[in-house]
């Protein structure tokens, strides 16, 4: 990825963070945002629109009903 790519990646993970009605998790291949619906994609398409007032963005997004995260115990 080129470094330019960046800020404008993190300030959007950013945005997303600073929502307290949502669980944001990031790695190094995906953000993945956890939360009530309609209220997710509220912000995801308030957030995107923010976005692309920037040049050259782009979303990829999967909308999965579960959450697939491997949950183990201690």
């Amino acid at each position: 990825m080129k470094d330019e790519f960046i800020p404008p990646i993190k300030n959007f993970i950013d945005r997303l963070n600073s929502y307290k009605s949502l669980s944001v998790d990031t790695n190094g291949m995906s953000t993945q945002v956890f939360g009530e619906y309609r209220m997710v994609m509220e912000i995801i398409t308030n957030e995107i629109e923010k976005s692309f007032e920037l040049p050259h963005s782009v979303f990829i997004l999967k909308i999965i009903n579960a959450d697939l995260q491997v949950h183990t115990s201690s």
